[in-house]
C-alpha cells in the first residue's frame, strides 16, 4: 500500500513524500529522477532530508530512492538494524527495482552490506560512507547505554543536547541552511530504542572476503578516527573496494562538502550502476 503527502518542509524541497507499508511498518521515502536506481540510506538519528543536495545532483542522470529507516524521521516502528536490509529488499520490490546501487551512511551501512551479502545479484554497486565498526552493535562514539539513561532521565531534550555537541554531529560548513536542516532531522528522530531502553541487536557476521559487488568506501578527512580506522578495515576486507577520503570534512561529509562529495560519489555511480 502506497500514500503519498507533501513534504513537511515545505519551502526547502519541492519532493513529495510517499509511504509504504513494510514488514507490519508505515515508510517513508521518496522516489525522484530517472536512469539507473540507487537507494540512499541514512544513519542514526538522521532522516531521509540528509540528502538533498545528492538528490539535487544526481536525479538528471538517476532514479534515486531514499526512504526513512524504520522508527526514524515520519516512518513508524522501533530502530532495528537487524530488520534494515529486509526494509530496503522490501522497498525494491514495492517499486518495482531489480537492482539497485546502495549508498548507505554510518550506521546505515550495516543494512546496505547485509542486502547486498544475502543478495549481491540485487545490487549494482555500493557506497560506504563512515561506517561504524562491524565487530560490536555499541561502538565507542555512539554509547547507547548512557544515552538511554540520558534519554529516561531527562527525557529527549536531554539526549538531543548532548548527542549534537558529539563529535559525530559536528558541521565543518558554516551555511546556514545546512545547519537548521541537521537541527530538524534530530528534533524529528523520535528515540523509541532511547525511552524503551532497548538493547542493540547483535551485528551478524557477514561474509564480506567473497562479497564481489564493486564498492567506494570513503570518509571525510576530519571523521573521527575510530570511523576512519573501521573505513579502511573495512575496505581491505571487501575484493572489488576503492578508498576515497572528502576533504575539508567530518563524519558528515555529503553536508560539509556537498560539491565534492556528490562528484566522487557521481563518478563512481556512472562506472557501476546499471539499469534494471
Amino acid at each position: 500500500m502506497t500514500s503519498t503527502a507533501h513534504s513537511p518542509l515545505a519551502g526547502q524541497d519541492t519532493a513529495e513524500d510517499r509511504y509504504a507499508q513494510l514488514g507490519g511498518v508505515r515508510l517513508r521515502y521518496r522516489d525522484e529522477g530517472a536512469g539507473p536506481a540507487l537507494l540512499l540510506v541514512h544513519g542514526w538519528t538522521l532522516d531521509l532530508q540528509m540528502w538533498e543536495p545528492q538528490v539535487a545532483a544526481w536525479r538528471a542522470e538517476f532514479r534515486v530512492v531514499r526512504l526513512d529507516r524504520r522508527g526514524h524521521g515520519l516512518s513508524g516502528g522501533t530502530p532495528d538494524t537487524a530488520r534494515d536490509a529486509a526494509d530496503l529488499a522490501g522497498l525494491c520490490v514495492h517499486l518495482g527495482l531489480r537492482r539497485v546501487a546502495l549508498v548507505g551512511m554510518s550506521q546505515g551501512v550495516r543494512g546496505v552490506l547485509a542486502l547486498a551479502s544475502g543478495a549481491p545479484e540485487r545490487v549494482s554497486a555500493m557506497i560506504l560512507d563512515g561506517p561504524p565498526s562491524l565487530e560490536t552493535a555499541e561502538s565507542d562514539d555512539v554509547p547507547l547505554g548512557r544515552f538511554q539513561a540520558l534519554a529516561r532521565a531527562g527525557g529527549m531534550a536531554a539526549f538531543r543536547r548532548e548527542w549534537a555537541s558529539l563529535p559525530l554531529m559536528q558541521l565543518r560548513t558554516r551555511d546556514a541552511r545546512t545547519r537548521q536542516s541537521l537541527a530538524a532531522m534530530l528534533e524529528r528522530y523520535p528515540g523509541h530504542e532511547l525511552l524503551a531502553d532497548l538493547p542493540a541487536a547483535p551485528p551478524t557476521p557477514l561474509p564480506l572476503e567473497r562479497l564481489q559487488v564493486p564498492a567506494l568506501v570513503l570518509v571525510g578527512e576530519h571523521d573521527t578516527p575510530g570511523r576512519a580506522q573501521a573505513a579502511r578495515a573495512l575496505c581491505r576486507r571487501l575484493p572489488n573496494a576503492q578508498f576515497a577520503t572528502i576533504a575539508e570534512a567530518g563524519h558528515l561529509p555529503n553536508l560539509d562538502q556537498p560539491a565534492r562529495y556528490s562528484a566522487v560519489c557521481r563518478s563512481f555511480l556512472l562506472r557501476h550502476a546499471v539499469h534494471d
